[in-house]
């Protein structure tokens, strides 16, 4: 009797421990939903990461260039400066020698001018020198304060406004960063969406497998069972076996693809490789009425692969404006206006001033380039026609790209209706023959054919539903108007903003 009851509480616990297991693998296993796999990959999808940090880089580099249009401020320290020279004085055509010590420091205020692309500077010089000179048998010597402040203007002429031009340079490379985000933003919800699908497709296949393992299992007991009476040849035993081999080897080969689907899926959300995931997907499809006028033009309207054309010929024009610039008559005036003091006692320095203004205007002017700058200029023109051609061909691609996704969503439609009667048909002519089989009116192989046929149309007709799915999301992201919410897709609110500033 306390055996009987050593086993019973033995088998209690253990059942018990077992269930607990079964929790514990159910709770360790992650339930993903496309919605919550969608945003999972907002936040840690490493393509999507990089993207943003791409946009961030040409952030900062407008920021720096922005900055640098501001006004400037530098100080420049030389605590000492020592020399001991022997030099050649021509006006007495003798040598002497030269003792120098002095410290000096420089403060400068400079100021870029955008819209003449000059810079005007205010600079201060201050400092103490101790110079001593020995002539033959005459030394001087002299040791003084001095401070230079002047205003420096120094201005080109007769050429392009680089500043202008880097910073529309720096503007446009922002935008078309934060248009590709918003693309990558869009292309990624159709990669998750792709990958989530190969993930339940992937699941369904070792579903069906497994459902196919247990029906070819009970086919080979009762083959076994008939072998056993007497009522069946052993041929039928041996392709039994087959079959049922074949199920189990079908099984392990889709519990593998299932894994590595998902393994695929997990690294491009950028999820724990080590964490178990459970796909729970409706693949069910309702018919989205979609309208290719609508389609076309909203696509036309709001694609952003037509800014980034636009883009690419802007400054395909700014390397024209570059290419001219080659070999340029120019010019360059600079200004200075200032006043100079010095003296042996520091509060004395400027009871003598002088004044020291300067012109100084220079030219470039080219004579002969062999037609070099020609050349490079044919070159930047051929380059802008490409790049408007480049526009005008992408306008077409957009316009093909959605009448192939409207027809591809029309047959999908058809394809849907017709995997479905498949299916349908195949599990009633497998439900009638498996009676037949029971009956010992039909062969083991025969049996696993229709067996393999219901199979194929239930992936087929899973396939057909996910198939219509992916193409109402592409039609949705070739025309940037979503059919179902009746509404147009605006673009990344990055985009926006950016725009507007």
């Amino acid at each position: 009797m306390e055996i009987t009851k050593f086993k019973l509480i033995r088998s209690i616990a253990l059942v018990l421990l077992f269930m607990g297991a079964g929790t514990l693998v159910v709770q360790s296993q992650d339930a993903l939903t496309l919605d919550k796999a969608l945003g999972v990959a907002q936040t840690t999808s490493p393509d999507l990461q990089q993207s943003l940090l791409n946009l961030e880089r040409y952030q900062k580099n407008l920021e720096a260039q922005r900055a640098a249009l501001k006004s400037r401020f530098s100080l420049e320290l030389n605590p000492i400066d020592y020399s001991n020279q022997r030099r050649f004085d021509t006006r007495v055509s003798e040598w002497y020698t030269n003792e120098n010590i002095q410290s000096n420091t420089v403060f400068t205020i400079s100021q870029p001018i955008l819209p003449t692309d000059g810079t005007i500077s205010l600079i201060n010089e201050f400092g103490w020198r101790n110079s001593n000179s020995t002539l033959s048998t005459t030394q001087t010597e002299s040791q003084v304060f001095y401070n230079n402040l002047y205003l420096n203007l120094n201005q080109p002429l007769f050429t392009y406004n680089r500043l202008k031009l880097q910073l529309k340079q720096l503007e446009l490379s922002l935008e078309n960063a934060n248009i590709s985000y918003a693309m990558q933003r869009l292309n990624l919800e159709k990669n998750v969406t792709q990958f989530f699908y190969n993930v339940y497709m992937s699941q369904m296949d070792m579903n069906i497998a497994r459902e196919e393992l247990t029906n070819t299992q009970k086919s080979y007991d009762i083959i076994v069972n008939k072998v056993d009476a007497g009522l069946a040849a052993k041929e039928e035993l041996y392709q039994a076996e087959l079959n049922l081999s074949t199920a189990k080897s079908t099984v392990q080969n889709n519990e593998v693809s299932f894994e590595n689907a998902k393994d695929q899926l997990k690294l491009y959300l950028g999820m724990d490789l080590d964490e178990d995931i459970m796909i729970l997907a409706d693949v069910s499809a309702n018919p989205v009425p979609v309208d290719l006028d609508v389609a076309i033009n909203t696509g036309l309207e709001a694609r952003m692969e037509l800014r980034q054309r636009e883009i690419d010929i802007e400054n395909s024009q700014f390397s024209l404006i570059e290419t001219k610039s080659l070999n340029e008559f120019k010019g360059e005036v600079n200004l200075r206006m200032g006043i100079t003091g010095d003296d042996k006692v520091l509060r004395n320095i400027y009871d003598q001033p002088t004044q020291s203004p300067s012109v100084a205007l220079s030219f470039n002017i080219p004579i002969f380039d062999w037609g070099e700058k020609k050349a490079r200029i044919a070159a930047a023109q051929a380059d802008i026609k490409s790049q408007e051609l480049n526009f005008s061909e992408q306008k077409k691609q957009i316009v093909v790209d959605i009448r192939q996704v409207y027809r591809n969503l029309q047959n999908q439609l058809n394809q849907i209706e017709i995997a479905k009667q498949n299916e349908r048909n195949a599990q009633l002519t497998y439900e009638i023959n498996l009676e037949r089989y029971q009956n010992g009116d039909l062969t083991g192989m025969d049996l696993n054919l229709y067996q393999t046929q219901l199979s194929q149309n239930k992936i087929a007709y899973s396939q057909a539903l996910i198939n219509y799915k992916i193409e109402l999301l592409n039609m949705k992201i070739q025309s940037l108007y979503d059919f179902e919410k009746g509404e147009k897709i605006l673009p990344n609110e990055l985009y926006l903003n950016e725009k507007k500033k």
